[in-house]
């Protein structure tokens, strides 16, 4: 039922957008085109059949709302399944409807996006009441505009408010959603606000009064499998509490069913986290952590309201809210009625006190002119006769029996009278009471709003202290997380000098083994060479001994035919010169060997010396390795 009253307001904005003329009645044409958009919207079958048989061309003149209203009964909302549609897409729809011909700010220009009015004339229809024409009680305009100021953290203008509520239109006929939106444009709610402060400000009301959403706001929550911390966007309604990734809520990481079984339980602090607590359910337990206490107080309040709602079978805290609101102003219009008849039927009691305070003037002046015509009669009677005179005193005797009877009547209207002043004394009473209550009642308003704009201030600083807090925790971690990264490097770096020495003493060892060779190879060349002189030096005086053979004769001189003189020396026949060939040809021999020799020796020192030079060098490297470590 709750559901099909306020698609029933919307779809009335509609109905009555296409009534141009303002004479109750649509065309049949445009209330065909309405109810297909119904249907598209409502996510209900089409049935094109009976949209033509109830809107025949036959049929004379336009409908009217009434006329209306069994075919959207029957063929529309009683076929509507809630959870299979959203109510959203019907609300644009209607709005777009409306809004083309209703919806004018001064100059084309306004301080509300087209977004934000659509967002109020939501919040609009649902806090009116389920009366046609939808209007909104003065008391309903100013609850709705204290929670945009104070979501915009600003204060409400109460003189504005005042002029706005007061003028004649709103007195007579009530707030209309229009009437509305034209005074939020004008901007005296909005001054030095900027556009997205008020933007967001009308979407968290929208979003906590149409949406249904008790609270929103990040917790750490730890998890069920891994144990771990992680943090969430929670949002609670009154029978869910869903968490998220993020504040965008487009991924869902799970759902608390919650009902009668739950409960909220605070805990102590472990594991690092404050300000915890727990969610219970049949079947899981949920730990969570606030980031401060007033954090935690708020959500446990929150969740332990949803339950109370669930446990009452109420799906929406504002609905709730807006019935106790309705039933607190019947009780002051029942009061202030009652105070009326009261003032009314004092009015009246003075009106019989001075009738009846008249009347008994009139009783004494009647006993006046009763006591001149007993004196004028006893002045008769006297001059009359003796028998008249006991006539005469039979009449005193029935005016004295009457004026006893008047006497007593008098008695009993003074004491009416005393009764009657006492009553009134009594009213005057409780009305002085009723004004002593009236006033400490609003000293008690005043109070509260004092006390809420305290608040406020306080939540205001408390955010700035907590955001303060964050940059503080973020830039720490970041200088954590670069002194990680130094570390790491630096250990880095060690091991690769310590890979590097390593490599440098391995070639070092190898360089050492290397020499120890080249010493072995040293040593057996000296010794070869010191062989070789030896040799060459046997040699040597052998080939001097045969460079002055002894020959058998004397060398003889002759001429030539050219007349040079011809020496003849020992002929190669001679044995003795034949061996000095040879053994030229074998000192020869030698000495290549020798050359031979020295240059391999030759050699070997210069890979000595190249050997030494590179171990020095490999030395003085690994110093250096080591010094750097």
């Amino acid at each position: 039922m709750e559901l099909r009253a306020e698609l029933l307001k919307s779809i009335w904005y509609a109905f009555t957008s296409l009534d141009v003329e303002k004479s109750g009645k649509v065309s049949k044409s445009q209330l065909k085109v309405l109810s297909h958009n119904l249907y598209t919207a409502l996510n209900i079958p089409h049935d094109p059949v009976a949209l033509e048989d109830h809107f025949r061309d036959d049929d004379d003149g336009p409908v009217s709302n009434q006329g209306y209203m069994p075919y959207l009964n029957k063929f529309i909302l009683d076929k509507v399944v809630e959870g299979t549609f959203d109510k959203e897409n019907v609300d644009v729809f209607c709005w777009t409807l409306c809004a083309k011909k209703n919806y004018r700010p001064k100059d084309g220009v306004g301080v509300l996006l087209d977004k934000d009015a659509f967002h109020l004339w939501c919040i609009f229809n649902f806090l009116s009441e389920d009366k046609y024409p939808l209007i909104l009680a003065p008391e309903e305009v100013e609850y709705l505009l204290k929670k945009i100021c104070l979501a915009m953290s600003v204060e409400l203008s109460c003189v504005d408010m005042e002029d706005f509520i007061s003028q004649e239109p709103v007195q007579l006929s009530g707030i209309t959603v229009w009437a509305f939106l034209d005074f939020v444009n004008t901007g005296r709610l909005t001054r030095g606000v900027e556009n997205d402060s008020v933007t967001m400000a009308i979407d968290k009301v929208y979003q906590e009064i149409v949406g249904n959403i008790i609270k929103e706001g990040y917790l750490w929550k730890k998890g069920h499998l891994r144990r771990n911390w992680n943090e969430r966007w929670f949002s609670l309604r009154p029978s869910t509490l869903h968490y998220y990734v993020s504040e965008d809520r487009k991924e869902c990481k799970g759902c608390i069913e919650l009902d009668h079984n739950c409960c909220v339980e605070v805990l102590p602090e472990k594991e690092g986290k404050r300000c915890m607590f727990c969610v219970k359910t049949l079947t899981k337990t949920y730990e969570m952590s606030a980031p401060d206490t007033k954090q935690r107080q708020e959500w446990t309040t929150a969740i332990q309201t949803a339950i109370r709602l669930c446990v009452e079978g109420k799906n929406s805290l504002h609905k709730d809210l807006k019935l106790r609101r309705r039933k607190l102003r019947e009780e002051r219009e029942r009061r202030r009625t009652t105070k009326e008849e009261e003032l009314q039927r004092l009015c009246l009691l003075q009106g019989e006190k001075e009738s009846k305070l008249a009347e008994l003037e009139l009783l004494q002046e009647a006993q006046r002119h009763s006591q001149a015509a007993l004196l004028q009669e006893e002045q008769k009677r006297r001059q009359k006769h003796e028998e008249l005179q006991r006539t005469l005193q039979d009449q005193l005797q029935q005016a004295e029996e009457e004026r006893d009877n008047m006497q007593a009547e008098m008695a009993l209207k003074d004491a009416e009278t005393d009764r009657q002043k006492k009553r009134i004394r009594e009213l005057e009473e409780m009305q002085v009471r009723l004004e002593e209550a009236l006033h400490q009642e609003i000293r008690a308003r005043q109070n509260e709003e004092a006390y809420r704009l305290a608040q406020a201030s306080l939540l205001v600083e408390e955010e700035e202290k907590m955001k303060v807090l964050l940059a503080l925790q973020e830039e720490q971690e970041q200088y954590i997380l670069k002194t990680q990264r130094e570390k790491q490097e630096l250990r880095q770096e060690m091991v690769t000098k310590s890979q590097a020495l390593e490599e440098a003493q391995h070639q070092l060892e190898k360089v050492r083994a290397n020499r120890h060779r080249m010493d072995q190879d040293i040593a057996t060349a000296q010794r070869k060479l010191r062989q070789a002189s030896t040799s060459v030096k046997h040699w040597n005086v052998q080939m001097n001994r045969l460079m002055h053979p002894i020959g058998p004769g004397e060398r003889r001189l002759s001429l030539g035919g050219s007349g040079v003189p011809v020496v003849h020396g020992p002929s190669l026949r001679d044995p003795s010169l034949r061996l000095y060939h040879q053994r030229s040809e074998g000192e020869r021999e030698k000495e290549r060997e020798n050359e031979q020799e020295n240059i391999e020796e030759k050699e070997c020192e210069e890979r000595v010396s190249i050997i030494g030079r590179e171990e020095r060098r490999l030395s003085h490297a690994s110093n250096g390795d080591m010094d750097c470590a």
